[in-house]
């Protein structure tokens, strides 16, 4: 993003550049660091990456002098290490890289984030994984905010996983992604991919790695600890706690980002993690998985509809959204109600209507925790007479991701309600424990 032509000019008189060490002084105070991009809608504020890592902006009117300290054209990252043989023969991983810090190197003069695309390069990064495994590939098929994700590109990372996992010598494969959408994706991953026989690690980083509380590191090596597991899951690995102690590794469509900047934000929803994992290989099992099965050939689902809409009921809300979505040509609408499975009383016909004209709605529970049950109250047993199809203890953002699946398989209203209430990827618990609530 380009800062204000006033402040361009400012700054090309003064032989100032983007990654220039830079002192700055306004109101007798002075901010020193390393000259950023400008801010999108903060053109008129100049930004700065202080010593201690944080960006801080600055308003441009009433600064005093800005002094450049040191030419960012100078420092040159370091090369990548060579691959020694030894490391080559450990059990191999493959690398998808997708964005977010963990697949990045962040380069402290501009600030700006460069892709890792080699296995020398990231082992520099974390180079522990290199004592027992090997990432044999890098593969990049885009570089996005994992909030710029779009259902598509489900379908590219599921197929990318696909065929790495039917390579013999691949005992796994990471994904690194950013954390906004990671879940969403964990879940796509755990539908689109069938017959799955090796170990599928999704991991992120809730801190920048130029940052002395980064998670990169381990989350990254404790990923790749899972993917060498006998395991054939589909999950998350991140941070288990605020300390640097161990990660704990949650199946793809029963974990949620609960916490907007905490390293221990992904935790498991009416479920218990699958495991605790220590960077020094230590796995401690806490739930049923899948074991590794090489024998196993995984497929891909490919066809997707991307006509599917998430609504959160709330006091107040109109029901004619309802109208809307169905003039938009979706095809399903997951509905986050309240409580055991409730909405407005005004909102049954319709949802009746709705149904009538083909719409699929479903229900999931906005309390994120719990199963539904429309029966116990009058509301909610109306609302079943509508059409209304409750998703059990379902997560919404599980659900939608489901719905997008099972629609690209059939467009039969019937077949769409069978599945969506089969048990496809452990998306739906059998029963709970008093256990898995805040886990």
């Amino acid at each position: 993003m380009p800062y204000s032509t006033e402040i361009e000019k400012y700054l090309k008189q003064r032989r100032i550049g983007l990654g220039d060490r830079i002192r700055l002084t306004k109101k007798d105070r002075s901010y020193e660091g390393v000259l950023m991009p400008a801010s999108v809608g903060d053109e008129g504020y100049l930004v700065i990456k202080l010593n201690n890592g944080y960006n801080i902006g600055i308003d441009f009117r009433g600064i005093e002098t800005v002094e450049r300290l040191k030419s960012g054209k100078a420092s040159h990252a370091e090369p990548a290490k060579a691959v020694d043989a030894e490391t080559a023969k450990k059990p191999q991983l493959s690398l998808i890289a997708t964005g977010g810090t963990i697949g990045s190197r962040v380069d402290y003069q501009s600030g700006g984030v460069s892709a890792l695309m080699s296995p020398a390069e990231l082992v520099a990064m974390a180079p522990e994984i290199a004592e027992f495994a090997y990432i044999s590939s890098i593969q990049s098929p885009f570089l996005k905010l994992s909030e710029d994700l779009e259902i598509k590109d489900w379908v590219k990372l599921a197929r990318l996983c696909v065929e790495e996992l039917k390579k013999p010598a691949v005992k796994g494969v990471l994904l690194t992604h950013g954390t906004d959408t990671l879940h969403f994706t964990s879940a796509a991953l755990s539908f689109l991919i069938k017959d799955l026989n090796k170990p599928v690690v999704l991991v992120g980083a809730q801190r920048s790695s130029d940052r002395g509380s980064s998670d990169a590191a381990m989350n990254l090596i404790c990923a790749a600890r899972i993917a060498i597991s006998d395991i054939a899951e589909v999950g998350i690995c991140m941070h288990a706690g605020s300390g640097d102690e161990y990660c704990i590794f949650n199946r793809g469509t029963k974990v949620r980002k609960m916490h907007t900047s905490r390293r221990d934000a992904f935790r498991p929803i009416n479920a218990l993690p699958i495991t605790e994992v220590f960077p020094d290989g230590r796995i401690e099992w806490l739930s049923e998985h899948r074991k590794r099965d090489e024998g196993k050939t995984p497929t891909l689902h490919a066809k997707v509809e991307e006509g599917v809409v998430l609504i959160k009921f709330h006091p107040g809300l109109d029901p004619g959204i309802l109208d809307y979505y169905v003039r938009k040509g979706y095809k399903g609408i997951i509905i986050e109600s309240t409580g055991l499975g409730h909405v407005h009383s005004k909102w049954i016909p319709f949802i009746e209507r709705v149904v009538k004209k083909g719409m699929l709605v479903f229900f999931t529970p906005q309390t994120i925790y719990g199963r539904l049950n429309l029966n116990v109250y009058s509301n909610g047993r109306n609302l079943l007479k509508a059409g209304v199809i409750p998703l059990d203890d379902m997560l919404s953002e599980t659900a939608l991701v489901k719905l997008a699946v099972v629609l690209g398989m059939t467009s039969k209203p019937e077949r769409v309600k069978e599945l969506m209430l089969t048990n496809m990827a452990g998306e739906i618990s059998e029963r709970h424990t008093p256990e898995e609530f805040l886990a």
